[in-house]
């Protein structure tokens, strides 16, 4: 994304423009380095409602993004589905969602930020009202549904530059920290959906998810601003312009991981609880509630301790955790111990979230909006093939845990490849950077 140059901000809430982000500001030769001194500065600068109310979009769109993973255990045996078929079912949304993104992110250039939001905002509530009013019946239609849904996991396209633009390099780490947090989504998903299903049937949640989405849409609407700055708009062959940069493969790869783990955990958590351990849909939910938790908050955290302390070192930290952690989670046969190292491993994978996003800016000023629609898309590839290795691995060994073990190789392959590319990201961009990488 190519923003122009501009003047300062004038105003708190509302400013007419605001520095580019490939523009170090003033402020960013003194970047806070304590919880208060990062209020202080969001305080200070960008439009808060506008970052409100994209966290917000971001959390109903997370939150229907993922239900068909939270209701898998109760679609699945209605609708008469084998191993493979209940994985591709909850992964389908995912999947569906990768290659969105990159759809909305050519809109979000033609049309807006904010008439981008609404547009698919409205589709997610269209197809949901047509699911929740004529049923569904077979796994075509769970599947077509699930490419509707993929539209509100596009969102990620649509909110994240909409608040990160508003705001300096060197707070983009908690800026997108927090308007990505909105993936606790999935918690509210595996918390509710199973207990209204439960009441009043699994076709009834789809009717109930349009009341807060209808809340949120309106929310949005009237608060959420468009950001400031001269946008370029991009295609396609934009994107394999910068696809030749070595570097955006590498951050297609991370993101395919931390973001995978994390989204494809929490689709096949619900279906996995209650088949290893036998639960009810409602423990199950309530577990992978208890799971996701952590990684949907940990996502602002591991932006702001990559913007304390660099991406490169919260990464290798984080990875580390996530792999062992999910290593355990493979072996274990105790509930409570297999459901704690999935609680890690889910937080481990969101905090790399964050600090993926807090390098990204650094990386790619000028083409962040091209970016964020290309290493989302490699999130949502990781997460629908997390979840297609949990059917594959169960359906062809009986158990989940080659599955899992694999992902967490993916997890130290990630590290392998950090050693060897650190130094020369502190070598180039890194030199130049607004912020610690």
């Amino acid at each position: 994304m190519e923003l122009a140059a501009t003047a300062p901000a004038t105003t708190l809430n509302a400013p007419p423009t605001a520095p580019a982000l490939g523009a170090a500001p003033a402020l960013a030769t003194a970047a806070p380095t304590t919880k208060a001194g990062v209020y202080s500065q969001l305080r200070q600068h960008g439009h808060w409602p506008t970052l409100a109310t994209a966290f917000l979009y971001f959390d109903v769109s997370f939150m229907v993004w993922t239900m068909l993973g939270a209701l898998g255990a109760l679609i699945a045996p209605s609708l008469g589905l084998n191993t493979q078929e209940k994985f591709l079912m909850v992964s389908t949304p995912i999947l569906s969602g990768a290659f969105l993104r990159i759809v909305l992110s050519l809109l979000v250039d033609r049309i807006g930020t904010k008439n981008t939001g609404i547009l698919a905002q409205l589709v997610v509530m269209a197809g949901l009202g047509l699911a929740w009013y004529f049923g569904i019946h077979n796994l075509n239609q769970a599947l077509a549904l699930g490419v509707v849904l993929g539209v509100a996991g596009a969102s990620f396209a649509v909110a994240l530059p909409q608040a990160g633009r508003w705001y300096p390099p060197h707070l983009q780490g908690v800026v997108l920290g927090l308007a990505g947090a909105g993936n606790i989504g999935v918690v509210i998903d595996h918390l509710i959906a199973p207990r209204i299903a439960n009441a009043f049937g699994w076709q009834s949640v789809f009717g109930a998810a349009l009341l807060p989405l209808a809340i949120a849409f309106a929310l949005y609407v009237y608060f959420a601003k468009e950001p400031p700055g001269v946008v370029k708009k991009k295609n396609l062959a934009d994107y394999l312009n910068v696809l030749r940069s070595r570097d955006a493969h590498w951050f297609c790869f991370f993101y395919t991981i931390s973001f995978g783990g994390f989204v494809g955990l929490a689709t096949a958590f619900a279906i996995y609880f209650k088949d290893q351990f036998h639960l009810t849909p409602v423990q199950a939910g309530e577990m992978a509630a208890f799971c996701t938790l952590v990684g949907a908050l940990g996502r602002p955290y591991g932006g702001a301790l990559a913007d304390r302390f660099g991406g490169i070192r919260a990464l290798n930290i984080f990875y580390t955790i996530a792999g062992l952690a999910l290593v355990v989670a493979a072996l274990s046969t105790n509930l409570w111990l297999c459901g704690a190292a999935f609680f890690v491993a889910s937080g481990a994978f969101g905090m790399c979230n964050g600090s993926v996003f807090q390098l990204l800016p650094q990386r790619f000023t000028k083409e962040i909006s091209l970016m964020t629609g290309l290493v989302g898309c490699g999130g949502g590839l990781g997460g629908f093939l997390l979840g297609m290795l949990f059917g594959a691995s169960k359906a062809n060994t009986g158990s989940y845990t080659t599955g899992i073990l694999f992902f967490a190789g993916l997890c130290a392959l990630a590290l392998i490849c950090l050693y060897f590319i650190k130094n020369t990201w502190r070598n180039t961009w890194g030199k130049t950077a607004a912020a610690r990488i």
